[in-house]
């Protein structure tokens, strides 16, 4: 009789199931250095999406700095499973000289594996005293400007080419005058810092300079923040189309287990609740639905590409920010 207890009692323990616990997955995204904010919102809206999908937690870490300095930290051995940055070449890179990646990597998602946009704008403030409203307003007497190093960031790079698309715009083939315009707009920056947030604590935190030149988006933040109109935002009417280039890092997801979960994190970017999320956050987007919602939030400008202004990505760098390159002579004159 006990021995028949004993089995019975075996057998209805056997039955009693725990209930499942949903499994942590862990994801690294490396990006530039003023998305903070952007992928701390973004990540609770993907992690929402992946448990309901999948019934998995996801703990996603960030890590953030100027792209160029995130690229590198990559190729040295910063196992990331994800690169969200602001320029191709830094991504480009992690093919080149790290072999992390595919050469065809911006084919795997759509408009080139850039989920969102940018143009480069003018933070100035209140009442704007200096009368800033385009272009050839930054290089005026008395006027002190502050941007990223086009050295060592993404942002200040599309700063830079802006600004030589708006000077190619208005002088044509008259390289005199290009590089007079440039060597100007150079000589007029008062403090050039390492990456965009760096920039904006310079001008905002320390009340350095009459303009900050960064992002659209940036700058959108920043007079949001202030409703008393303690800025205010121009958008210049011709300037650069900034993408923002995303990709899983093939070596280093393989290694992790992580590969389903990079894709999927970097796919959903593409989704109309990510989509209104980032415009929330004052990027240019995609989505039709959402573009139209915004239209009243973003001003029509003539946005001038990498291949118009420089030729495509490689020749610009080679010609303007290597060592000895445009840059540094415009610097020097």
């Amino acid at each position: 009789m006990l021995k028949q207890w004993l089995t019975v009692a075996a057998l209805s323990a056997a039955l009693v199931i725990p209930p499942a616990q949903a499994a942590e997955r862990e994801l690294l995204n490396t990006s530039y250095d003023i998305a903070r904010e952007l992928f701390a919102e973004y990540n609770k809206l993907f992690s929402e999406y992946w448990l309901e999908k999948t019934g998995d937690t996801v703990n996603i870490k960030q890590s953030h700095a100027g792209s160029s300095k995130q690229a590198q930290a990559i190729i040295q051995g910063l196992e990331a499973d994800v690169a969200t940055f602001n320029q191709v070449t830094d991504i480009n890179i992690l093919h080149e000289r790290g072999n992390l990646i595919p050469e065809d990597w911006a084919t795997r998602l759509p408009n080139n594996s850039s989920p969102y946009y940018s143009t480069m704008a003018f933070l100035v403030r209140k009442g704007n005293p200096k009368n800033i409203e385009n272009w050839d307003d930054l290089v005026k007497d008395g006027v002190d400007l502050v941007m990223p190093n086009p050295k060592t960031s993404g942002n200040g790079r599309y700063t830079y080419l802006a600004a030589l698309g708006y000077a190619k715009d208005r002088f044509g083939d008259d390289q005199e005058k290009i590089d007079a315009f440039m060597a100007d707009l150079l000589g007029s920056v008062k403090v050039f810092d390492t990456g965009g947030r760096g920039a904006t604590t310079t001008f905002v935190e320390r009340g350095i300079g009459d303009a900050l030149l960064t992002f659209e988006s940036e700058v959108l933040n920043i007079a949001d923040m202030y409703e008393d109109g303690a800025y205010e935002v121009i958008t210049p009417k011709v300037s650069f189309f900034a993408e923002f280039p995303v990709t899983w890092i093939d070596r280093y997801v393989e290694r992790n287990g992580t590969e389903e979960l990079a894709k999927a994190y970097l796919e959903y970017l593409y989704s109309e609740p990510a989509q209104r999320m980032l415009a929330g956050f004052n990027y240019r987007v995609l989505d039709e639905t959402v573009k139209a919602e915004m239209a009243d939030r973003f001003p029509e400008v003539k946005l001038m590409s990498i291949d118009e202004i420089a030729g495509g990505w490689e020749k610009a760098m080679e010609t303007h920010f290597t060592s000895g390159g445009k840059l540094d002579q415009l610097q020097r004159r």
